[in-house]
């Protein structure tokens, strides 16, 4: 066998293995699709079908219409949207302070906030909860935000990218008069839009997914976001089989999950490759 013949051998191995791999991702989700297109959900039937044989959508429109869904999701992309935009700024600001001011005690700042990544939530939760009801936030989206905008993970690789970015071109800009915000907009920023993809697309995620911090603070059934108001319908008496339901909100809550990741891909892995190499 030739040096040529073993390359390409090797290409369609490879080939194969990442297909068997990428089929086993996107399985839970053609699953998903499916018994949302199944009469009462796959719970119904015992046997096993990769396509129903009559395939419906009644599962969306029993749900859409005796539950808020639209709310739900209206709810989930306001925290989440506006969330993530506002702790982009936070991440990037304090990145940039971290990685490019020298200042006393900013070893031990960064150190103190590194270990808060292994304080589980659970330890904050009444804390946070008491801050959240003093201030009136209870059942309001600003109860989902607020607590969120400090995301030690997000200044964690906003500092790690703004290592990357030049000294010098900080000292030129500098040099030719420009004030520290400035520097900051027309200097740093415009070398940081990978950076920015991957602050978004894990902001995003994380925050439309998140259930138990939304679990505590929403109350009223309007105001709750999708998982939340996902994990209400597998106990509603409403439905004869709840499952058809979850599948068919499930499968619309991840089509903005997927627009998100498409739009942002392309600077995610420059950032993720980036912020790697540092």
């Amino acid at each position: 066998m030739t040096r040529t013949s073993e390359r390409r051998t090797r290409r369609w191995l490879l080939t194969a293995a990442l297909t068997a791999v990428a089929a086993l991702v996107v399985f839970p989700l053609y699953w998903m699709v499916v018994s949302a297109l199944t009469p009462g959900g796959q719970s119904q039937s015992s046997e096993f079908y990769l396509w129903p044989d009559a395939p419906t959508t009644d599962n969306f429109t029993e749900v859409f219409a005796q539950q808020p869904v639209w709310q739900w999701l209206g709810n989930s992309f306001f925290v989440a949207s506006v969330g993530t935009a506002l702790s982009v700024c936070v991440s990037l600001g304090a990145g940039y302070a971290l990685a490019k001011y020298r200042f006393r005690g900013r070893g031990l700042l960064y150190a103190a906030f590194l270990v808060t990544i292994m304080i589980p939530i659970q330890v904050t939760l009444v804390p946070a909860f008491l801050v959240t009801a003093r201030l009136g936030l209870v059942d309001s989206p600003w109860a989902v935000i607020l607590p969120t905008l400090f995301d030690v993970v997000g200044i964690f690789i906003a500092r790690q990218f703004m290592l990357g970015v030049p000294d010098a071109l900080i000292e030129a800009a500098r040099l030719d008069g420009a004030g520290e915000l400035r520097t900051f907009f027309r200097v740093v920023l415009p070398t940081c839009w990978p950076l920015v993809g991957v602050l978004v697309i894990l902001g995003f995620m994380n925050r439309w997914n998140d259930f138990l911090w939304p679990l505590v603070v929403l109350q009223g059934n309007e105001s709750l976001t999708v998982p939340v108001g996902l994990s209400t319908l597998t106990n509603n008496p409403a439905f004869t089989s709840p499952w058809g339901a979850v599948m068919a909100v499930a499968t619309v809550a991840v089509v903005p999950l997927l627009v998100v990741f498409l739009v942002f891909q392309r600077t995610f892995v420059q950032g993720i490759a980036s912020t790697g190499i540092k």
